[in-house]
This record gives C-alpha cells, sequence and structure tokens, in this order.
C-alpha cells in the first residue's frame, strides 16, 4: 500500500495494463491527471498533441495498429467534445479505447459553472462503458474495470473525473487480478457446420471468400486455407493485410476502393464464404448468389446482407476446423482466370505509374513506398481518393500494419495515425498518407510528430480538390460546389511547423526525393517529412461498377468506360471473356 494522489494512482493502473503513451492537452479540470502523468513520466508517455480529436484518433490507430487499449484524454466542456471524432471511429471499427474526461469540482457541479457540461449522457452513444467517478478511492477501480469493459466489448469506454477528486490522497493497493482480457479463441466448432460448409463449397462452381477484419492476426491460417481449398480470396477494406497482397490467390477488394478483379469477381461468384466482418456494402453484392456467413457475433450475421447459412464462431477457429478435415478442391479454371485477371489489373497499375505524359500518376508514389517499404512499416491512410490509391498500392506482405478510418471515414485520419505509428511500432518506419483535404484539418500536429523527434513520411496527394465527393457530385449530375479546395505549399508548411518539406511533380522528382529522403532516414534524420504530392486532377478509376463485359453489358458500355479511364480492353480483359475461354461459361 503507497500513498498518492488519485491523479497518480490512475496512470499507475495504465501502466499495469500496458499502456505506452497517452495523448491530450491540459485543462483546468484535468490537471492533476496531468499532475500523474507527470509523476510516473518514466514508466509512461504524454503527448501533448495540439487537438484533442488528434489524441483521440491516434488512440484509436494505436489500437488498430497493436490490438492493444489507446488512451486519450480532454478537459471538461471543449477539450471533452473535441474528444468525439476519434472515439466513434474506434466505436466503429471496434477497437478499444479508453477516453478520460476532465469535470469541474465536485462543489460547483449544477451551479452552471465555468466549462460545466452534463458529460455521461453526451458519451453514452458512443460508449460500451461510461462512469463518472464519486470519490477518490474508487478511482483505481473504475479505470481498472472500464480497461476490461473495452476490451471485452472491444469499443470505448469513458471515465469522467471531477478534478477535486483526482488530487486527493489515497491509499494505492495494486490490483491482484489478472489485468489483460483475452478472447478465448479456442471454441468448440459445430461438426455439421464444418460438414456443410464443405459441402456447399464443392456443389458451388465459383466460390470465394471474402474476409474481415475479424482475422486480423490469422493471415496463415487464412493462406492455408486458401490454398488446400483452392479459393480466390477477396478482403474488406480495413482488413487490409489479413492475406498477404502479393498471394497469388489474392484478388483484391469491392467497391469504390476496389479492383477490377474483385468487382468482376462477384459479378460470377456463386458462393461467397464470409469471414468475420460487417461489411456494409453486402447489400450491394449480386442477389443471386448463395451466402455463409461465420461470425462470433450472432448479432453481426445478416446484419447487412441475407445470408443462406450462418455459423456463430470466430473465423479463425472455424478455418482451422476445415483446414483439419485433410479435404481440398482442384485448383479449378475459376481460380487461374481470377489470377489471371488480378495479373493483368496489377500490370495496368504499374503502368500507370511509369506514365506522367499528362501529370503525376498516385500510382507512381504508391510503386516508390512499395520499393522502399520495410517488412514492418506501418501505414496510417486518411479518407478519400487517397484510401484508394493506398488499398491498392501499399505493400501488406510481410508483418506491415496497416489502419483506417473503416466505418466512421472521418477525413484527418492520416496525420494522427502516423503519428500513432512512430510510437507503437518504434523500430519500424511509419507512413502517413492524406489528400489535401485531410491533411489540412490536422496539419498543425506535424508540430508534435517534430516536439518529440518522429521521422514520420508524411505523403500529401494535393490536387486542389475533395476527389471522392467531386466524383460523388459528377456521377449524380449535380453542380460542381464546395469541392474546389485552395492550395497550399506542405512543403514549406512542414519547414514552418518543424519538419523538412519536399514537393514532387514528375517520375524524376519522385525518384530525386525518395533518394534524399531514403539517405535522411538512413542518416538518422528525427525530424517528420512530408511529401508534397502534386498530381494532376483525374478521378481515380472507378471500381464500383466496371462494364468491360461486353456479353454482360454491351459494346457501347464497354467502350465508353474503356476510353474514360485508358483501359485496353486487349490488355485487360473482363473475367467473363476469361471464363469462356477456358471453356466457363456460365
Amino acid at each position: 500500500m503507497t500513498k498518492m494522489i488519485a491523479g497518480q494512482a490512475l496512470v499507475k493502473v495504465l501502466e499495469e495494463w500496458g499502456v505506452k503513451q497517452v495523448y491530450g492537452i491540459p485543462g483546468g479540470s484535468i490537471n492533476h491527471t496531468v499532475e500523474g502523468l507527470y509523476l510516473e513520466k518514466e514508466n509512461i508517455k504524454y503527448i501533448q498533441v495540439r487537438h484533442e480529436e488528434v489524441g483521440a484518433i491516434a488512440a484509436s490507430a494505436d489500437a488498430k495498429f497493436t490490438g492493444k487499449i489507446g488512451v486519450t484524454f480532454g478537459s471538461a466542456g471543449p477539450g471533452a467534445t473535441h474528444l468525439f471524432n476519434g472515439l466513434y471511429d474506434a466505436k466503429m471499427d471496434h477497437v478499444p479505447v479508453l477516453a478520460l474526461v476532465g469535470q469541474v469540482p465536485q462543489t460547483v457541479m449544477n451551479t452552471n459553472y465555468f466549462q460545466e457540461m452534463d458529460e455521461t449522457p453526451m458519451f453514452e452513444d458512443v460508449s460500451v462503458y461510461n462512469r463518472t467517478v464519486t470519490t477518490a478511492e474508487q478511482i483505481p477501480y473504475v479505470i481498472n474495470q472500464a480497461i476490461r469493459e473495452a476490451y471485452r466489448q472491444k469499443g470505448v469506454a469513458v471515465v469522467t473525473l471531477p478534478e477535486d477528486l483526482t488530487n486527493k490522497e489515497i491509499d494505492y493497493v495494486s490490483p491482484k487480478t489478472p489485468k489483460v482480457v483475452e478472447n478465448d479463441f479456442s471454441q468448440v466448432i459445430n461438426a455439421a457446420d464444418v460438414e456443410n460448409t464443405l459441402k456447399m463449397l464443392k456443389e458451388a462452381k465459383h466460390p470465394l471468400v471474402y474476409a474481415g477484419r475479424g482475422l486480423l492476426g490469422a493471415k496463415d491460417v487464412l493462406q492455408k486455407f486458401a490454398e488446400q481449398f483452392n479459393l480466390p480470396i477477396m478482403n474488406t477494406v480495413p482488413a487490409t493485410g489479413v492475406i498477404s497482397t502479393d498471394h497469388p490467390n489474392f484478388i483484391g477488394t469491392f467497391g469504390r476502393l476496389g479492383s477490377k478483379s474483385g468487382f468482376e469477381a462477384l459479378q460470377h461468384a456463386d458462393l461467397i464464404l464470409f469471414l468475420g466482418s460487417e461489411f456494409p456494402f453486402a447489400g450491394f453484392w449480386p442477389k443471386d448468389l448463395k451466402i455463409i456467413e461465420v461470425n462470433n457475433n450472432p448479432y453481426d450475421i445478416g446484419k447487412t446482407v441475407d445470408v443462406d447459412y450462418a455459423v456463430i464462431s470466430d473465423a479463425k477457429s472455424y478455418l482451422q476446423a476445415l483446414i483439419d478435415t485433410g479435404d481440398t478442391l482442384p485448383a479449378s479454371d475459376w481460380l487461374k482466370a481470377n489470377q489471371e485477371n488480378k495479373k493483368n489489373w496489377d500490370n495496368w497499375l504499374v503502368k500507370l505509374s511509369k506514365d506522367d505524359s499528362k501529370g503525376l500518376n498516385p500510382e507512381t508514389v504508391m510503386a516508390k513506398v512499395k520499393e522502399l517499404a520495410g517488412p514492418n512499416d506501418t501505414f496510417g491512410v486518411d479518407t478519400g481518393n487517397v484510401s484508394e490509391w493506398a488499398v491498392r498500392g501499399l505493400p501488406m506482405n510481410k508483418n506491415q500494419r496497416f489502419a483506417l478510418s473503416g466505418l466512421f471515414a472521418t477525413m484527418g485520419f492520416g496525420l494522427p495515425a502516423g503519428l500513432s505509428g512512430a510510437l507503437s511500432v518504434s523500430d519500424a518506419q511509419s507512413w502517413s498518407f492524406s489528400g489535401d483535404g485531410g491533411f489540412s484539418m490536422v496539419a498543425p500536429d506535424l508540430i508534435t510528430e517534430a516536439r518529440y523527434k518522429l521521422p514520420v513520411i508524411n505523403v500529401v496527394f494535393s490536387n486542389e480538390r475533395l476527389g471522392f465527393i467531386y466524383y460523388e457530385q459528377v456521377a449524380t449530375k449535380q453542380h460542381l460546389y464546395g469541392v474546389d479546395l485552395t492550395g497550399a505549399d506542405w512543403a514549406k508548411v512542414a519547414e514552418g511547423l518543424g519538419g523538412i518539406g519536399f514537393t514532387v511533380s514528375s517520375i524524376k522528382d519522385v525518384d530525386d526525393v525518395f533518394k534524399k529522403v531514403q539517405e535522411l532516414q538512413a542518416n538518422g534524420n528525427d525530424k517528420p517529412i512530408v511529401i508534397n504530392a502534386v498530381i494532376k486532377q483525374d478521378d481515380p478509376v472507378a471500381t464500383a461498377f466496371m462494364p468491360l463485359d461486353e456479353k454482360l453489358y454491351g459494346k457501347d458500355a464497354v467502350d465508353a468506360y474503356s476510353k474514360q479511364y485508358g483501359i485496353d480492353v486487349s490488355e485487360q480483359p473482363s473475367l467473363g471473356e476469361l471464363l469462356r475461354a477456358k471453356g466457363d461459361n456460365k
């Protein structure tokens, strides 16, 4: 038993749970929590951000990169409300985050005091656990319970702390109960479910796997399953990296952020094994296919698409049970055609990366990143067109880690995630990727990267346009309004905020600048780097609907689409053509 202020005891509990850093900004209503961080500064890092939103997003990114709880704080009133963007990101993507919220002293609560707000109901929707402490002595217990619930329910825990309680001295005893809450994945699998799944896979002519975040950390199992059963594999965007991006059975993803190979595979599939996901766009899949959904949360099954067969299990255990049967499927023309289609798509992206005749293509930058990225690097990706370029171009073939704002899709995620990556995986290179729209929302926190000597490589794609929304306005025949952006010299901004800045607008620039960046990092650079990539304003190829099969869509549709996006159908024949060439006319 040790006497200390409750604010320090709070931080002690965080340490016992293995928390490495806490993000936030001091304020009058949370100062003794900050005092606790000062007293424990040898054991836990306090990261002073320039906006609480950045701290909350970074905490969510911590959880996405590591699987461990992220922690952020804000003072009463505006400090608290600034947390919401990052907290909703964590809620929507089901990752554990703890938010510590300041509150005015108890003696002035309910008196319309300065910055006083009724904070408990404010956080009710975003949280799985939401408490206001009422005594100093209960603070360590409540923090411990909050972290347990954040892990157990995979969500946000909020603890509101009146300032007059965190400064009181208490007797602190380290809890003896186990601190780490882990899901038990050694589930008993229903043998009938395994048998029925095998039967449906064997009866299908064109089966494929659609994998979600529930399989993160199970790459070896998924790849073994893909190889044993000779199945093409797709993944949701938040699950990028769940299978190696260079695995021969990986064929991409579906939707605006997808690939030709992914879109066309779904048009010809007759069975999907849908694993560990609540993919919100599953409702756009073709209606005439069968779906087996596997999820350890029964309330997620059928939530976004009607299914033909439901399996309540974690996806990793279920795939292992299928593997353990020793059964297999032959390497079919269906698999081979999908592999060929994906190879043609990849070759087309390479072709784009080597052409700057009409301006710099973002594929050029991504190809260079792919060339230079290390096996353990982290990639923090913003929302918008940049998500498309990242999903299609980043290497996720070793132990790299990928994070973006999946279901919440907040802009401004990239830079905070880069900050998180540098702190959470400090022995590897951290990268962030943003459009100029999202980057401008959070750019001041380059100061934070500079303050803590974090040499994050921040790539900003500048086209003076909210490109993702521009496309939507064009597609729905609206007036183009509010989607143009006033440009900025992000390289100079970086220099003004304590970093190093470069601008690239051609293939030669990209080669020269990335070589300089390599040399800087090799020589121990400790400053953040911004690469301002001035790209052409063309829309990325629209992959949500790709009418390239003349038999399905007609010659006029194929000609118009291929002309719009510069696709040579002789180099990229449709999956339907590839199948028909193999005698598969389904």
